[in-house]
């Protein structure tokens, strides 16, 4: 009797994925796509500040006019853009909105100077304060240590462009300290409309020798962690401001600015 042969063993099938070779000559595409135009918020936020740098600096002086189109064309944006910041402007009392004459700079008046710098006073003030409360080390302090000398040296230099820079840099410095953001929102806002007025009046005003003095005396209380003479020392220093440019609104028979 013959012998039955055993079966064949059959090979056992691949498991594993299929490996293909990469195609040669096939360059990959980039997942960078091209940069297109800037979004609506950019190009409002430019125009914004275009706009409003040119109000603070009297390019556009209070009483100016520009129509949408033409402010559009001279940013080189779309009309747009230009209303939109024309509203936040609006907001922030620096112009009028006139519908379809575009926008009106707003003036100062010296009862608004006045009442704008009532309220800058108690501010700044109530910064003052809360720094000198909390006795900042010398490193916080310096930035208002080195306004202050930039001052004192534009003076000696009779540069009143840089003594007011180094002014407005140690006013907003002071008020940054305090940590307090609301507080640095709401001056931020009365110093715009400020602004325009201590530069128009920059020349006008007797040489600004005082203001060193105020601020070397403010900062020697603060760092003492004098709170009340602080203010003390910051409320005779704004009222002083004060006097000084009603009476330049007074002596030039100046309605607004």
């Amino acid at each position: 009797m013959r012998a039955t042969p055993p079966p064949r063993k059959r090979k056992a099938a691949a498991t594993g994925p299929a490996v293909r070779a990469p195609r040669r000559g096939t360059p990959r595409r980039s997942a960078t796509r091209p940069a297109g135009p800037a979004p609506r918020s950019t190009r409002v936020d430019d125009a914004y500040a275009a706009i409003r740098r040119r109000i603070l600096d009297n390019v556009y002086p209070p009483g100016h006019q520009a129509l949408e189109s033409a402010l559009a064309d001279e940013l080189g944006i779309s009309r747009t853009p230009v209303r939109e910041a024309l509203i936040r402007l609006a907001n922030e009392g620096l112009v009028e909105v006139v519908p379809r004459h575009g926008m009106r700079v707003l003036p100062v008046s010296p009862a608004d100077m006045s009442e704008i710098y009532t309220v800058l006073t108690a501010l700044e003030s109530a910064a003052a304060e809360i720094l000198a409360a909390r006795r900042p080390t010398d490193a916080e302090l310096q930035p208002l240590v080195d306004a202050t000398h930039d001052m004192a040296r534009a003076l000696k230099q009779d540069d009143l462009d840089a003594w007011a820079a180094a002014d407005e840099r140690f006013h907003q410095r002071l008020v940054e300290l305090a940590g307090n953001r609301t507080l640095v929102d709401a001056v931020a806002r009365l110093a715009d409309r400020s602004h325009r007025a201590r530069m128009f009046t920059l020349r006008l005003r007797p040489k600004p020798v005082n203001s060193t003095h105020e601020h070397m005396a403010m900062l020697e209380r603060i760092r003492a962690g004098d709170a009340a003479g602080a203010v003390d020392v910051n409320r005779a220093h704004r009222q002083r401001a004060t006097r000084e440019l009603v009476a330049i609104f007074e002596r030039y028979r100046l309605q607004q600015l």
